[in-house]
């Protein structure tokens, strides 16, 4: 708990058995009330050890993808009273001891929320991070900067936090559940009008870690560059989308 706000990790799961201990050892369980783990129907023992670690679960009976994994893992989080939710991938790509520093910068509502950056300084390249993955990721967030008037070093980042409210006032139903879903869900955000924050986070590409094959990758990025353009559309009032259409806009925002 962070000023008196009670703090969940959820765990979007598929096949991190080799991982998930890892990454389960490094949360700060002192300030970390709650922690899940859905599982996507993983062919492999990430039950097992969850169960091993003493994790609460869900677990979907079939493979519902890596956007349909956190709208369960958001979902239960509300429902179990959560105040502050850091989304981590159990993969171990994204180190669990920033934890602290996401959570108090929504706990005490400095931002609504907090992306994990692996662009801020070097952490992209000594950690890994493929060039070609690199420089697209450069590319699309230059082009989404200037569509959707931000100002953000990373839209691509897999390591979020969110206070309830921004999980409340969205309407994830129509949000892809694959890949996308991140990218749509910030846009979302951006829309109503709530305070995104970064903070620098250095990154692990190793074998255990996941990643898109390139067949994917570019359907990703040209679903990125689409909803960059359904959001310009849409602030600027000549079309409205599925994506935007329950949504409420806060008074402090500048769409």
């Amino acid at each position: 708990m962070i000023n008196n706000k009670r703090v969940a990790v959820v765990l979007p799961a598929y096949r991190a058995e080799k991982t998930l201990e890892k990454t389960y050892s490094e949360i700060p369980l002192d300030i970390v009330d709650s922690i899940l783990l859905v599982d996507d129907c993983s062919p492999d023992h990430t039950v097992d050890v969850a169960a091993k670690l003493g994790i609460k679960m869900v677990k979907h009976e079939r493979n519902l993808g890596y956007g349909g994994n956190q709208k369960t893992c958001y979902k239960t989080a509300l429902e179990d009273n959560a105040d502050i939710i850091v989304m981590l991938h159990p993969d171990y790509q994204y180190t669990p001891l920033l934890i602290t520093a996401m959570a108090s910068m929504l706990a005490y509502g400095v931002y609504d929320t907090v992306l994990g950056s692996r662009i801020i300084g070097r952490g992209a390249i000594i950690g890994g991070m493929p060039k070609y993955k690199y420089i697209a990721n450069r590319f699309l967030t230059l082009f989404q900067n200037l569509l959707m008037g931000e100002k953000l070093s990373e839209y691509h980042t897999g390591y979020r936090g969110f206070t309830a409210e921004v999980l409340q006032t969205l309407d994830l139903s129509p949000n892809s559940n694959d890949f996308l879903f991140d990218n749509e869900m910030l846009a979302q955000i951006f829309y109503c009008g709530f305070k995104v924050g970064e903070i620098s986070c250095p990154t692990r590409y190793e074998t255990d870690s996941s990643s898109i094959a390139l067949r994917p990758s570019i359907e990703y990025g040209v679903g990125v560059l689409l909803v960059s353009c359904k959001y310009l559309l849409q602030t600027k009032g000549f079309a409205s989308f599925a994506l935007f259409k329950n949504l409420k806009i806060k008074a402090t925002t500048n769409v």
